[in-house]
């Protein structure tokens, strides 16, 4: 047995031998394993960014970096961040990368924090999404940023959550904005599109993290399913990004081709990387130069915002 794999059933066994049943045990130590990936990708904060609040809790806060040389208005990358819906923050899952590669590109670049399960719903986490971006919106001309030029994207818990702001305008329209605000949406290697879908076939590990964050309400699941709700209308373009994890590659094959179907353009692109790591790591090294993602991602904007 490898040593890496002796070391995790170790850490399970203590869990069960102090009182975790054995589900709840692998749960938490997948939550540990997270929590550490989380705290090793964390990096000082990149300079010169700003920070806004967006609601009157302390979570509805977001930080923006202005785009560099920009002559007139710059488009803007709203990025939203994964943890299962019940961690993670701005500050430590970003990727250190983001908010230095894409403000040298010409984009003004805001990474967001939202309210967390369980003290909030799934539902105000996608309000949260759609504040953020008003807030940005009518700071528009203080900021430098083109408000007509505006592109979601997210990563894990994130990449659902902009998925879902991009294809039911109920978020979009509670925060005065609709789907002519958005000029695209990028989710990166999400795997809840379709919770029903992803709640019967989805990694056993993640069962008591979506039943969290989705309940046993079959209709609330539906309603939380960006697959499910893309009929038209939805925002005009997606670039959905994955690597090879199963229910990831068959989560976004099925939203690219819904939303296909109902008209939206909508690209899907896969990278190497398996399990949580290359889960991890496509979020991480997303806007390094030498990651693949990143080109792929750099000629998609050039594309859609000009």
């Amino acid at each position: 047995m490898g040593k890496r794999r002796w070391i995790g059933l170790m850490a399970v066994s203590a869990l069960i031998a102090g009182g975790v049943a054995p589900g709840n045990a692998r749960e938490a130590m997948r939550d540990r394993l997270r929590e550490r990936l989380a705290e090793r990708e964390a990096r000082p904060k990149a300079p010169g960014g700003e920070t806004i609040s967006y609601g009157s809790d302390a979570l509805q806060t977001l930080d923006i970096w202005r785009a560099q040389n920009a002559k007139g208005p710059a488009p803007l990358i709203v990025f939203v961040h994964g943890g299962g819906w019940k961690r993670g923050s701005k500050d430590n899952a970003s990727g250190s990368f983001k908010p230095r590669h894409y403000p040298a590109e010409g984009y003004a670049f805001a990474s967001i924090d939202y309210r967390l399960v369980p003290g909030a719903t799934v539902e105000q986490q996608a309000a949260d999404v759609a504040a953020a971006v008003k807030a940005l919106v009518d700071r528009a001309s203080g900021l430098g940023i083109d408000r007509r030029r505006i592109v979601l994207m997210g990563h894990s818990a994130g990449a659902h959550l902009v998925a879902l702001v991009g294809t039911d305008e109920r978020y979009l329209r509670g925060a005065g904005l609709s789907f002519a605000d958005i000029a695209g949406v990028i989710p990166i290697d999400g795997a809840a599109y379709d919770v029903p879908a992803q709640m019967k076939d989805g990694p056993a590990i993640m069962q008591a993290t979506y039943a969290q964050a989705f309940g046993t309400d079959p209709v609330r699941q539906k309603a939380l399913s960006p697959t499910l709700q893309a009929a038209a209308p939805n925002a005009p373009q997606f670039l959905l990004l994955h690597v090879q994890r199963p229910d990831g590659v068959r989560q976004a094959e099925a939203l690219g081709k819904a939303l296909q179907a109902a008209g939206a353009k909508a690209e899907i692109e896969s990278f190497p990387g398996t399990g949580l790591q290359g889960h991890a790591e496509i979020n991480r090294r997303l806007g390094d130069p030498a990651y693949a993602a990143t080109a792929t991602v750099d000629a998609w904007l050039k594309r859609v915002l000009g």
